[in-house]
């Protein structure tokens, strides 16, 4: 060995050291989609875009529940003289 020369380090194990490496993790949820969508989505990419969809539509639909907006019907306007007021068949006032 020369003096100019670094020492070499040599792992005990270098192929599990490179498999380690290289191997990624699937989230649980990424793998029940595909699991279960019956064939269907085929990839990590395809079900996370299904998580993404399922996303958005649970927020839409917790939108409109949470806020339902103004309902069609128009609220019935006092009398001056404080007869009752009467509704006709489509909800407007005679």
């Amino acid at each position: 060995m020369e003096y100019n020369e670094p020492p070499k380090i040599v792992f005990e194990d270098e192929q599990s050291q490179r498999l380690r490496s290289f191997q990624t993790t699937t989230p649980k949820i990424v793998g029940w989609v595909i699991k279960y969508s019956g064939g269907l989505v085929k990839d990590e990419k395809q079900a996370n875009y299904v998580l993404l969809g399922f996303i958005v539509v649970a927020i839409i639909i917790s939108a409109f529940t949470l806020f339902p907006g103004e309902s069609n019907t128009i609220p019935p306007v006092p009398s001056i003289t404080g007869a009752p007021v009467e509704k006709t068949s489509q909800g407007q006032l005679p």
